[in-house]
């Protein structure tokens, strides 16, 4: 928290990163998913969120990463919709960084996340 207070917040798409001190993990990337309001801006919003977290981890030479379904919670991103948006703008990112080997892992909260990821996934 004391590092995230020096990183002058965070606006809605952007991505930081801070030390992952007692964590199984040596950083920490930080974003701001939008809020889900169905205007179109939305979906370049949180797909900002993936391309800049993984922009960033390739900057700080990660090559794994666990992301989150980012504004399905409390935002109120559809989970379908969202799962689109993330796993379009993953595939896409890692086609066009190829030369820069990632594993990406895609952390669900509940059943029904995990259930549109495979499903969006197969």
């Amino acid at each position: 928290m004391k590092e995230c207070r020096t990183l002058g917040g965070c606006r809605t798409g952007e991505a930081k990163i801070t030390k992952g001190y007692r964590l199984p993990a040596k950083f920490v990337i930080h974003t701001v998913g939008p809020v889900y309001s169905g205007a179109p801006e939305d979906a370049a919003l949180l797909a900002d969120c993936y391309r800049n977290s993984l922009n960033l981890a390739r900057e700080n030479n990660v090559r794994t990463i666990a992301v989150p379904a980012i504004s399905t919670g409390v935002y109120g991103y559809p989970v379908r919709e969202a799962t689109k948006v993330a796993v379009d703008t993953v595939k896409k990112w890692l086609a066009d960084n190829s030369d820069y080997p990632m594993e990406v892992t895609f952390c669900c909260f509940d059943e029904r996340t995990r259930g549109a990821y495979e499903e969006y996934l197969n």
